[in-house]
C-alpha cells in the first residue's frame, strides 16, 4: 500500500499513537506532500521541541520507502480545477489543504488524514 500522510496524522505517529503506527508500518511507500513537511517545521519552530522533532522527521524522510513530492506544473492545474469545484459546491478548503489534496489527486495517493474537509474534494481517496 502506498499513502500520503497528512501533518495530524505524521503527528499522531510521532506522538506513538497505535492505530497510526499500525497503518504506517503496513505502508509499502510513504510519501510526505511538502506542504505538510513545511507545516511540521513551522510548527517545531514555534514550539519547544524544536531540536528533538526535526530530528525525528529528517529520521523518518531518512527510511528508503518514505519521499517527499512537489509541485510542478501538472499540479497548479489540478490545484485550479479543485479550488474552482471547491469554491462553487460551497466547500473551500484551507490553502496548505488543497494543496496537499491536488498533490495527492495527481499523484492518485490516498491520503491518511483526521481532516473531515478532505471528503469534499473530487478524485481524493482517504483512509
Amino acid at each position: 500500500m502506498k499513502l500520503a500522510l497528512d501533518t495530524n496524522r505524521y503527528t499522531d505517529f510521532a506522538r506513538g499513537a497505535a492505530d497510526v503506527l499500525e497503518v504506517v508500518r503496513r505502508a509499502d511507500e510513504i510519501v510526505l506532500p511538502f506542504v505538510v513537511v513545511a507545516e511540521l517545521r513551522a510548527g517545531f519552530r514555534a514550539g519547544t521541541l524544536s531540536r528533538a522533532n526535526e530530528t525525528k522527521l529528517a529520521g523518518f524522510l531518512g527510511e528508503s520507502r518514505v519521499s517527499m513530492i512537489w509541485p510542478d506544473e501538472g499540479t497548479t492545474h489540478v490545484y485550479a480545477d479543485l479550488f474552482a469545484h471547491l469554491r462553487r459546491a460551497g466547500h473551500p478548503i484551507p490553502t496548505h489543504d488543497l494543496w496537499i489534496a491536488a498533490v495527492c489527486v495527481q499523484h492518485a495517493l490516498p491520503l491518511y488524514t483526521r481532516d473531515s474537509h478532505f471528503g469534499h474534494v473530487p478524485g481524493l481517496a482517504r483512509l
